[in-house]
């Protein structure tokens, strides 16, 4: 292998805090060679951002940075800012988490990739710097680039402005590209085309990258060689392959084990890692995975231990004084949930929970300050139906902007624009006000997606807890029920009067569960409630929400982008696009049989947390963003991307996916689908 390009040795980075000094990153060392691509990953709090931004030179004046980072045979540590703004952009560049705060809003694309070309040549004419920025956004997939070129951010999607910021970081062909979550807040979908556009950065300027990611699926997708990250040090080190099949540090084994697979049924539960990454200042001299290790001994606990080659493999490193326990494999056991006694009983003779029928909303598209005038109509739900029985999970799928929220807040307002909702057998429309609603809302309650942004810092755990039940008039004291409710989502009632900024993310959203099992609904509704949260934790909450739909006979309306969490928790699922469902059915159905190509490209557009599996299976990346729901196309809403569309040579048949809006109909028992030509049979003529 040829000589590394970036070398660290001994990186330490820590910061001053008021309760202390917070050692964020401990004596971390990596070489990264050329044309390959260096995967580091780990929890939230881990170090892997710090330790890319300090390689960067970007830490504030108040981080304290010792070791060495050496960049070719130049060390980077010392050097002075404008000294690294030389190195920044041209040597190195990186591509930052949030696309739209990386760039400015009051400039132009174009104003901005040329400035990033002629800060580091000012002999480069403007001409020729705008000629180098058009090819640029071409070669990472903008339409249009000579156009595109004049638009300011805010004019993109998301998509598109990540798709920006990596023109941006590949402008002057650097030798290392640092991409920071580049995908973490973009849908499936596009995430997939941002994976395609790295790659294609990497090929045009032969750069190393150092891949910063929490998702094991993106690691099995890009990387060559992965650095496991837990409390600011690394605890294991190997080529992909290696780690994947071979997974030897407790930590390591327990991030794969936590993952729901798209492409497995899910038979049991998922295994968490227990408890929360400890605090950076003064950690006792152990190992600081031991509080959390399911195989930990009193020796763990005697000092912190370091890399050691696995089966004598210098390549393959695992900081863990058990490595003979953990070849042993059944590392973390596996947690019993109960099976609800009514799964037993079939679907038919259930009672319906939920019943939507032909559900709709309108926003109206205004011009004008004083007087406003009419120019348009958005339908982000367009006669939605579909019903929950007993019992049952239903989720609803798509990408952002699909009209999955809306259709959550119009059941829950209880009023809808359009169609009819009826909760628990009553016509929701046939109440308003007083007691009779109030009585009718016990029965639904929602999870929101931000836990920390859905509980009020002013209030103490106890009454967040407690507050439905006041409002639904429930007489005397309630503290007896909100430790009821704390300890039935695995809180300690002891925290009853600590604030929620003193509990984790995880902690946080069981708490808001618990706030939503207050009232004893038949319905919960679940907005992206794991979606913030780590993946370690993520497990944990979702094993919560199958045991308590088990113990208590709850029903789930949950939303998520997330194909893999919903593999993993619906029994059925109902995909959706530009307000409308494009395919709807049983969750193994959906999963093991897609028949619409949207769906089909949402489940290829998932990686796979196994590299031999990810590398070899065929993938169908969309081309462009989804549509305005204000101009939605004439006949299939799907059109203007389905790669079946693209593939018709019968000017007939591209005129009916143009001019006639398929209907859902059933193409096998309970799975129905929106699509002209969704038949196995005619696919495979098509194609």
């Amino acid at each position: 292998m040829s000589s590394p390009l970036l070398s660290v040795r001994d990186l330490a980075v820590s910061f001053p805090s008021e309760a202390g000094v917070v050692d964020a990153v401990r004596g971390v060392s990596f070489d990264l060679h050329p044309g390959r691509t260096l995967a580091i990953v780990g929890e939230s709090g881990s170090g892997k951002s710090v330790t890319s931004l300090a390689v960067m030179g970007l830490h504030p004046r108040s981080a304290r940075i010792t070791g060495s980072i050496r960049l070719d045979d130049r060390e980077l540590l010392g050097l002075t800012d404008a000294q690294m703004s030389q190195v920044r952009g041209n040597d190195m560049s990186m591509i930052f988490q949030d696309p739209l705060s990386a760039l400015t809003p009051v400039y132009t694309v174009g104003d901005q990739i040329i400035e990033a070309l002629q800060a580091h040549d000012r002999a480069l004419s403007s001409r020729a710097a705008e000629a180098r920025a058009v090819e640029l956004l071409s070669i990472v997939g903008i339409p249009r680039p000579q156009e595109r070129l004049r638009s300011f951010p805010h004019e993109f999607s998301g998509g598109m402005r990540q798709r920006v910021v990596i023109a941006i970081a590949m402008a002057n062909n650097p030798r290392v590209i640092i991409a920071d979550e580049p995908t973490t807040a973009l849908d499936v979908t596009i995430q997939a085309q941002i994976l395609d556009v790295l790659d294609r950065a990497q090929d045009e300027t032969g750069a190393a990258v150092l891949l910063i990611t929490h998702d094991m699926g993106v690691v099995a997708h890009s990387a060559d060689d992965v650095l496991v990250m837990y409390a600011g040090r690394a605890v294991e080190t190997a080529p992909v392959d290696e780690l994947f099949s071979n997974t030897r540090m407790p930590y390591s084994i327990g991030l794969l084990a936590a993952i729901p697979r798209v492409d497995a049924r899910a038979d049991a539960p998922l295994v968490p890692i227990a408890g929360n990454p400890p605090l950076l200042i003064d950690l006792p001299h152990a190992c600081p995975f031991a509080p959390r290790c399911p195989i930990a001994m009193d020796t763990c606990r005697d000092g912190e231990p370091d890399l050691r080659a696995v089966d004598g493999q210098t390549d393959h490193r695992a900081a863990c004084i058990r490595l003979d326990r953990t070849a042993e494999g059944d590392v973390y056991p596996v947690p019993d949930i109960p099976r609800s006694a009514i799964e037993r009983v079939p679907r038919e003779e259930r009672e319906v929970v939920l019943r939507v029928e032909g559900l709709g909303r309108e926003f109206a598209l205004t011009k004008g300050s004083l007087f406003k005038r009419r120019i348009g109509t958005v339908r982000a739900v367009d006669g939605v139906s579909f019903d929950i029985r007993e019992g049952e999970t239903l989720a609803i799928v798509g990408e952002s902007g699909s009209g999955k929220s809306t259709t959550l807040l119009e059941i829950m307002d209880m009023n809808p624009q359009s169609g009819t909702v009826e909760l628990a057998g009553v016509d929701v429309s046939t109440v308003s006000g007083g007691k009779a609603e109030r009585i009718l809302r016990r029965n639904a309650q929602i999870v929101f997606q931000d836990p920390m942004g859905a509980l009020d810092p002013r209030m103490t755990v106890g009454d967040i807890i407690a507050e439905p039940l006041r409002s639904m008039g429930f007489k005397g004291d309630p503290s007896h029920r909100v430790r009821e409710l704390m300890s039935l989502v695995g809180l300690s009632p002891a925290h009853v009067e600590r604030f929620a900024s003193a509990f984790s993310g995880g902690q946080r959203q069981r708490i808001g569960i618990a706030r939503a099992l207050a009232t004893n609904p038949r319905l919960v509704v679940l907005d992206e409630p794991v979606s913030a949260l780590d993946v370690s934790i993520q497990a944990g909450v979702i094993n919560l929400l199958e045991e308590l739909k088990a113990r208590l006979g709850l029903s789930y309306l949950f939303v998520a982008h997330d194909l893999s969490v919903v593999r993993h928790i619906a029994d059925r699922v109902g995909v959706m696009y530009l307000g409308k469902f494009v395919e709807f059915g049983d969750s193994d159905s959906i999963f093991e049989n897609p028949s619409h190509p949207y769906t089909q490209a949402l489940l290829s557009a998932i990686p796979i947390p196994d590299p031999r599996i990810e590398r070899t299976r065929d993938r169908i990346v969309l081309t462009g963003d989804l549509p305005s729901p204000a101009s939605r196309p004439e006949g299939c809403p799907f059109v203007s991307r389905c790669p079946l569309y693209q593939s018709l040579t019968s000017d007939a048949d591209r005129r009916r996916c143009e001019t006639e809006p398929p209907a859902l109909v059933p193409r096998a028992h309970d799975h129905a689908d929106a699509c002209h030509f969704s038949s196995p049979t005619r696919q495979q003529e098509v194609a």
